[in-house]
C-alpha cells in the first residue's frame, strides 16, 4: 500500500498526517512514479500554513526524484524505468508513489543520484534563473545574498563564483557563516549582530550592490532596499520571515530609483525548452563537481511534522531530503 503525508486544514506542523493512499494507473498524459527521495523546501510550509492557498484536503510537497513505473496514453517524453526528477505543482511529493502529469518531469542524468536530485532540483533551478535570467551579471560585480547558508544560498554562492562575482552573504549564526564561507561567500554579515546595509556600503565604498537576492522577506526587505545601488535591483524570491511589506513607490525613488521584482520559479521553467536548458546547466555543474550539493538533513516521510519544525526554527543548513 502506498503512503502519503496530507493535511485537511491549515496550521502548524501538527496538521500533517501520514496516511495510506490508493495510487491508480496513469491516465492519458500521466505517469506513475515510485519515489526514491523527496525534497524538503521552505515553500512547503507556506502551503501548510495557508500563505499559499491550496484546495483541501491536499497532499504536501512539490519536489521529488524517482523511477517511472507506468506511463499513460500519449506519453512519449519518458518511459518505464526512466530516472526522473521534478519540482512544481501539483502538490503531493511527500509520498511513496504517485500519479502525475508527465510534462512536469525532468529526465535525470545517470551521474546525479536521487538524493542529490531531490535536494537540488528546486533550489538548483531557482539558483539557475537567479544567476542566469534575472539580471545581466558581469564578472567583477558584487551581489548581496540573504540566507547564504540556506539551500538556495549555498548553490547560488557557488554559481556566482563560477560567474566571477563577489558575494556578500547574510547569515544568522557563526556556524552558518562558516558553511557559507566554505561555499564561496566572500564577505559574511551576521544580521543578528550587524547592520546589513551599513556593512554593505562599507564593503562597496558607499556605492551599494547592483543586485540583492532576498529570500527572507519581511525582516530583511528594508535592509535590502538600503543596500542596493542607484538604479539597482532587489529580487524578492522568498518569504522565510513572512511576506514582503507593502511597497511605497516613493521609497524606490528615495533609495535611488531602484527596481523591485518578486519572481516565481514556475514562470522560468514553464517553457519546456528553457526548463531543459536550465536543468542541463545545473546538472552539468553538479556532475562535474563545479557545484557541490550537500544533503545536511535526512528524514523519514513519516516524520514530516518534525522536519517542518526544525526548518521553521532555522535549525537546518543547506539541503534537506526525505529518504524512502
Amino acid at each position: 500500500m502506498a503512503h502519503a503525508t496530507r493535511f485537511k486544514e491549515t496550521g502548524g506542523p501538527d496538521v500533517l498526517r501520514w496516511e495510506e493512499v490508493v495510487v491508480g494507473d496513469p491516465g492519458p498524459g500521466e505517469v506513475r512514479i515510485r519515489h526514491e527521495a523527496v525534497g524538503l523546501n521552505f515553500a512547503d510550509t507556506y502551503f501548510r500554513t495557508g500563505l499559499y492557498p491550496a484546495p483541501l484536503p491536499a497532499g504536501m510537497g512539490v519536489e521529488a526524484a524517482g523511477v517511472v513505473e507506468a506511463v499513460g496514453d500519449g506519453v512519449t517524453y519518458v518511459g518505464e524505468g526512466d530516472r526522473v526528477t521534478y519540482t512544481g505543482s501539483p502538490l503531493g511529493a511527500y509520498s511513496t508513489e504517485r500519479v502525475m502529469p508527465a510534462d512536469s518531469l525532468i529526465r535525470l542524468p545517470d551521474a546525479i543520484g536521487f538524493e542529490t536530485a531531490a535536494a537540488s532540483t528546486m533550489r538548483g533551478l531557482t539558483s539557475a534563473y537567479l544567476m542566469r535570467r534575472i539580471h545581466p551579471l558581469r564578472p567583477g560585480d558584487t551581489i548581496l545574498l540573504t540566507a547564504a547558508a540556506g539551500g538556495v544560498g549555498l548553490i547560488a554562492c557557488q554559481w556566482a563564483k563560477l560567474l566571477g562575482l563577489t558575494v556578500i552573504g547574510t547569515v544568522s549564526s557563526d556556524e552558518k557563516a562558516e558553511v557559507a564561507r566554505a561555499h564561496g561567500c566572500d564577505h559574511i554579515i551576521n544580521h543578528r549582530r550587524e547592520d546589513t546595509a551599513a556593512r554593505v556600503r562599507e564593503l562597496t565604498d558607499g556605492v551599494g550592490v547592483p543586485v540583492v537576492f532576498d529570500s527572507v522577506g519581511r525582516t530583511t526587505f528594508a535592509a535590502s532596499l538600503a543596500s542596493v545601488k542607484r538604479r539597482g535591483l532587489v529580487v524578492c524570491f522568498g518569504t522565510a520571515s513572512g511576506p514582503v511589506p507593502p511597497i511605497d513607490a516613493m521609497q524606490l525613488a528615495i533609495h535611488g530609483s531602484v527596481f523591485v521584482t518578486r519572481p516565481a520559479l514556475a514562470d522560468y521553467i514553464a517553457d519546456p525548452a528553457e526548463r531543459e536548458e536550465l536543468a542541463g546547466e545545473l546538472f552539468g555543474h553538479i556532475a562535474s563537481g563545479r557545484i557541490a550539493v550537500e544533503v545536511n538533513q535526512r528524514y523519514a516521510l513519516v516524520d514530516a511534522a518534525q522536519a517542518h519544525r526544525e526548518l521553521e526554527a532555522g535549525r537546518t543548513t543547506g539541503s534537506s531530503v526525505f529518504v524512502l
